[in-house]
């Protein structure tokens, strides 16, 4: 984190503004109207922008480990003054139309704010994200000479441009960041005040009490304790340097090596981006463009999400087998009720979390109501009780974790906004599915490949949001149920998180692991293998996600089970039951056996057990099969 080049004045009023964000989230949400004060929607935007914009200029350095410069002294009351001047403007901006038609300094402080909005989005989401939203910024104002037809649209001047981009409804203030304002800023609250109370200890432990005792026990638990903390950050990096820091030294303790132990960290940490109940701020994003509510994201995201954690445990613990790994040594092994009873209440807050989604759809207010429980039951018990150093810290945590997400949705608003605007939106998605020949197949992979190419350098919020716009569509078009199509984005999105030449989560793995970061990067494209295939089989068995008959639901979920646990299997070379596969012909065998289970169909199913029960056989009864044979113990 960045918070160390802050002062302690300037700390303070990072907490301040944070305070005020929240109390204007909180009197939002909850219909206070605190001090009679009622702003409209797009008010109410700005004002949080003016709590958080600023404030990231103070955070975030403009290079890497710089002091506080005085250039971001002028940035943040300059950002601060624009948005307030917009806020107190909100209705005149609706009623007479200021995205086409404003008062010149509205338009001039429009210019200043979008440029400021992209320096704040370079600091905060990287160099190529902000390049990305700036040029795709500019293009309504070539859209209409663009060679390419289904990239043509209207074109308009600089100054309209710039209005359309701070004053429409379709771009910075779009549904993105609608979203966060709306949704995404208590779960964030509550996911740092899980953490500062102590839930990331917990989970830990959690995991260690029910996991430990098995072979390859360490890397167990790391799989489920960072998929626990993932789940509530969202953000895989975070999630590796965090949790990684006690898992991967760990695993290499038990007898895994640097590269894999940093690989299976990595996947894991991945993985808690698309697991639910909280998964990250693209499932929220996706709701409000679907309109749904967020749990019916969450729902679909839990078989997939399942499915990913299976192939990943199941490949941990072949390798544990291979390698004749133990669990840990019982002393070690925290009591699971001891364990429940100091923490008992980081579960309770979990479970009035999913109430409040599920039972009584209250989405926003759920995540703040979680928040509070957790942090009063924190402060009544003595061993998790913070004193006012570490409350006061916590604010500057939830801060910088709050202006970060701002201020890339805020950016990434510039892409909605440029595609609406010429109509490039519509425009290119009818052509998409004209030039695939309504071929699903083709329209998948060239999505999934652009997944990969823009998750290198953008978010995955942001990568969501701009394929939500030009490729979901077309794939809702040709008859692709409207969730899958838009989780199938998410999924590739995250893919390059783990995936050379960037691999991000991977390479800050191999770091803490001390291996090489190709070889931990190759490493957890094997192990995270399920990403790659899964969101292909969702979309075209929507069971997988949960949106169709019970029965028909249950029997793909057995099936993708199985068939993820025979893939895992075959990859690693160990198959529960006979024990390592040291013929290439025979893993070959498991492994198509595992992807006819997965494949869609039931003679693909049957094709697929037919071959996993021969190999069985075989082995068990007329034994030609070039094995070699270890002592197993229950995965």
């Amino acid at each position: 984190m960045n918070v160390e080049r802050l002062n302690k004045v300037l700390k303070i009023i990072v907490v301040v503004f944070t305070i005020i964000g929240l109390l204007l989230s909180i009197n939002m949400l909850f219909y206070l109207e605190l001090f009679g004060f009622n702003p409209i929607q797009n008010s109410y935007l700005y004002y949080i922008l003016a709590c958080f914009i600023p404030t990231s200029f103070l955070i975030f350095p403009a290079k890497k480990g710089q002091k506080v410069k005085w250039f971001d002294y002028i940035f943040a009351p300059v950002s601060l003054c624009i948005l307030i001047y917009f806020g107190l403007n909100g209705e005149r901006m609706i009623l007479q139309g200021w995205e086409w038609t404003a008062p010149p300094i509205a338009t001039y402080f429009s210019i200043v704010l979008w440029a400021l909005l992209l320096e704040a989005l370079r600091r905060t989401g990287g160099l190529v994200l902000s390049i990305v939203c700036f040029l795709i910024s500019l293009y309504p104002l070539i859209a209409t000479s663009v060679p390419v037809s289904f990239l043509q649209g209207q074109s308009y001047d600089f100054f309209t441009i710039a209005r359309n981009h701070i004053m429409s409804s379709n771009s910075v203030l779009g549904i993105p960041l609608i979203t966060v304002g709306n949704l995404i800023l208590g779960f964030l609250v509550f996911g740092v005040v899980l953490t500062h109370s102590g839930g990331g200890d917990f989970f830990f432990k959690l995991a260690q009490s029910l996991f430990g005792r098995y072979r390859g026990g360490e890397a167990k638990v790391a799989i489920v304790s960072s998929a626990f903390f993932g789940m509530l950050s969202g953000s895989a990096i975070s999630n590796v340097i965090t949790t990684g820091a006690m898992t991967i030294p760990a695993m290499k303790k038990s007898g895994y090596k640097p590269h894999y132990a940093g690989a299976i960290e990595a996947v894991a940490s991945t993985g808690g981006s698309i697991t639910p109940p909280i998964m990250g701020s693209a499932a929220f994003i996706m709701a409000s463009f679907l309109a749904i509510p967020y749990y019916e994201i969450a729902l679909a995201a839990a078989i997939p999400a399942l499915l990913y954690y299976m192939g990943l445990i199941v490949q941990a613990d072949g390798y544990a087998a291979k390698n004749n790994l133990k669990g840990l040594p019982k002393e070690k092994i925290p009591s699971l009720l001891q364990t429940l009873k100091s923490g008992w209440y980081y579960l309770f807050a979990l479970v009035l979390l999913v109430v409040f989604l599920v039972v009584l759809n209250s989405e926003g207010q759920g995540a703040y109501y979680a928040s509070l429980v957790l942090l009063i039951i924190a402060m009544i018990n003595k061993s998790t009780r913070m004193n006012a150093k570490q409350l006061f810290n916590m604010f500057v945590d939830i801060g910088k974790v709050l202006a970060e997400i701002v201020c890339i949705i805020a950016g990434v608003g510039f892409i909605v906004g440029a595609l609406s605007a010429t109509g490039v939106s519509f425009s290119f998605s009818r052509e998409l599915v004209a030039a695939a020949g309504d071929s699903m197949i083709l329209i998948l992979i060239g999505g999934a490949l652009t997944s990969f190419i823009l998750g290198m350098g953008m978010t995955v919020s942001a990568v969501y949001v701009f394929l939500a716009i030009i490729m979901a569509p077309a794939l809702v078009t040709i008859g692709v149920d409207p969730v899958a199509a838009h989780l199938f984005v998410v999924y590739w999105a995250t893919v390059s998180y783990i995936t050379p030449p960037v691999a991000l989560a991977a390479f800050a793995a191999s770091g803490i692991a001390k291996a090489s970061p190709m070889k931990t990067g190759f490493t957890a494209v094997r192990l995270g293998i399920v990403t790659f295939l899964v969101p292909f089989f969702f979309v075209y068995q929507p069971a997988l996600i949960g949106r169709g008959e019970p029965l028909e639901i249950v029997t793909s979920v057995i099936s993708a089970l199985i068939g993820v646990f025979i893939l895992a299997s075959a990859l690693e070379g160990y198959l529960v039951g006979i024990g390592r596969l040291q013929n290439y012909f025979v893993r070959l065998l498991v492994l198509i056996a595992g992807l006819c289970m997965l494949i869609p169909g039931m003679m693909t199913d049957i094709i697929g057990l037919t071959i996993a029960l021969l190999i069985l056989f075989s082995h068990k009864f007329i034994k030609p099969i070039n094995v070699s044979i270890e002592n197993n113990q229950e995965v």
